[in-house]
């Protein structure tokens, strides 16, 4: 896959790349049927999306998913399936950036649904995933922002292997 964020997007993603991670690890955190939505505080009117964030070096996907659902949510979770691992350049302009995006869904277990930094996480609550692809989408559509872009066409992905998931539990 191949989205174009532009040549400040892109200069803003490598300022954000800690030990020169080109990776993040995006959670579909359930409770019941509900999902953890996150707010960051940059963003000037409400948007929310999915919690995600990057491991640290030496970290499995289980210890860095876990560590950051408790950073952004609160949330303390189990991973119950790895849903998807999207591989996209980022260009802007003649640059680029190789990225991969590994999208997990996970059960809440515990803990209180409140970010833990506040500086990285202005809100949590939670949403269903008609709010995340009807108000939700539609916010991060009309933001014009091209990574929030990104994170609906990622969140579009998930939401369909999701939904695959529950027709193949359903009765026949």
């Amino acid at each position: 896959m191949e989205h174009d964020i532009g040549q400040a997007e892109l200069a803003f993603v490598r300022a954000t790349q800690k030990h020169d991670r080109a990776h993040d690890i995006t959670l579909f955190i359930f409770n019941n049927d509900h999902l953890a939505l996150i707010r960051k505080p940059m963003f000037d009117r409400p948007i929310y999306r999915a919690p995600s964030g990057g491991l640290e070096p030496e970290e499995s996907f289980e210890e860095g998913a876990k560590r950051e659902s408790l950073e952004e949510t609160g949330l303390e979770i189990k991973l119950e399936n790895y849903l998807l691992r999207i591989h996209v350049r980022f260009t802007g302009g003649e640059d680029y950036l190789n990225w991969t995006s590994h999208v997990f869904k996970a059960r809440a277990i515990g803990g209180e649904l409140k970010p833990q930094n506040a500086s990285e996480i202005a809100e949590a609550r939670y949403g269903t995933i008609e709010e995340l692809q009807g108000p939700v989408r539609q916010a991060l559509l009309g933001s014009g922002r091209r990574l929030l872009a990104y994170r609906v066409a990622l969140t579009d992905l998930a939401v369909d292997v999701l939904q695959g998931m529950t027709a193949q539990c359903l009765p026949r």
